[in-house]
């Protein structure tokens, strides 16, 4: 079980709740050594003093701001607490956001909190449910190891989850910083259109297990070769850039090859279906044609779908299809929901269309 990295309380109005924080993710990067080339020494960092080049302890070290050259204010560690009483234990909400208004570049770092005991799991509750049901988040700020953050609070499924923000003399301004930006008169007509096709071509419902660090596969792989003295294939080189005269070819291919690509997702190739068909004899054929069941597509049974399918048959659809069917029928919340859960809020809308046309 993880451990909290800061225990404190989160405070709104005058109700307070103890709590604790924990990292909401972990690294999986896979981490090196540094060696001496051509020996296994280790390469170790060490703090010396610079002066004399000798080793210093830990408990040795004060930080120091430079004010003039040779010249600095030295602060104790003590001294930096002293001056953020009580707030070093505090979460304090001061006000209460929509979170589409908060821009991404703002986020930084995720952490869970949890309620420090049995007994303050009511009023936590309490907080966690009223973020949900007012569709808001807190902003509040901390501090934590010597550092004050500016954070949003949100409510998600039976815990509360903190984000530490960016404040807003860190965060640049594009159109300061970037050398190039687009005019207004870029990105309309049909290139937009045959754009915005390719976006509906690749849409589809947020499954994070779906994606993979690549990078750091390879990098196992090439751990592993090297090991058994094998040799790894260079990966491929960068695409070249568009160029302006072929964009309306290359989107028009991007189009053809995302339709492709879910078309032969969905269906198996022919070669395969034929690989898999077993020949049967006369007497086979005549005997399997009497007893066959009406045949069904799954054309035809998304279009029973749309007039209120049964959950047998809507269990027959990919998560995608599920998907793209609650999309149609604008079934509240299905960007979180399950398979299943799909799956009974499509029935679920299914059985309520049948009586109101009953």
């Amino acid at each position: 079980m993880a451990r909290a990295i800061w225990t404190g309380v989160v405070t709104f109005g005058l109700v307070s709740v103890p709590v604790g924080l924990y990292s909401a993710t972990e690294d999986h990067t896979v981490h090196f050594h540094q060696l001496q080339r051509g020996t296994a020494d280790r390469i170790r960092n060490r703090r010396v003093n610079e002066r004399t080049g000798d080793e210093v302890g830990t408990s040795d070290i004060v930080k120091g701001y430079e004010v003039g050259e040779g010249e600095y204010v030295l602060v104790e560690p003590d001294e930096l607490d002293e001056i953020a009483p009580g707030r070093s234990q505090t979460i304090e909400i001061t006000d209460f956001v929509d979170l589409e208004k908060i821009e991404p570049v703002y986020f930084d770092r995720t952490y869970y909190l949890a309620p420090r005991g049995k007994e303050y799991i009511r009023v936590y509750e309490l907080l966690r449910a009223a973020l949900d049901r007012a569709h808001m988040v807190g902003v509040a700020t901390f501090v934590m190891r010597g550092k004050q953050y500016l954070t949003a609070l949100r409510a998600e499924d039976e815990v509360l989850v903190l984000q530490t923000l960016h404040w807003a003399d860190e965060v640049r301004d594009p159109r300061e910083e970037l050398p190039e930006l687009p005019s207004g008169r870029a990105g309309k007509g049909k290139e937009l259109d045959m754009a915005l096709q390719l976006v509906d071509s690749l849409s589809g419902p947020w499954e994070p297990s779906r994606y993979h660090d690549t990078y750091q596969e390879k990098v196992r792989e090439l751990v592993k070769a090297k090991a058994e003295g094998q040799e790894v294939a260079a990966a491929e080189e960068a695409p070249t850039a568009t160029n302006v005269v072929d964009l309306m070819e290359a989107l028009q291919g991007s189009i053809d090859q995302a339709r492709g690509g879910r078309q032969t997702k969905r269906r198996k190739p022919d070669s395969a279906r034929r690989a898999t068909r077993k020949p049967a004899s006369k007497a086979t054929k005549k005997t399997a044609t009497r007893n066959a069941p009406p045949k069904t597509t799954r054309a035809s049974s998304a279009s029973r779908g749309r007039r209120g399918t049964g959950k047998s048959e809507l269990r027959q659809l990919s998560k995608t299809e599920l998907y793209q069917r609650a999309t149609e029928q604008g079934v509240p919340g299905r960007s979180k929901m399950s398979r299943e859960d799909l799956i009974d809020a499509l029935a679920h809308a299914g059985r309520r269309r049948k009586q109101s046309t009953a």
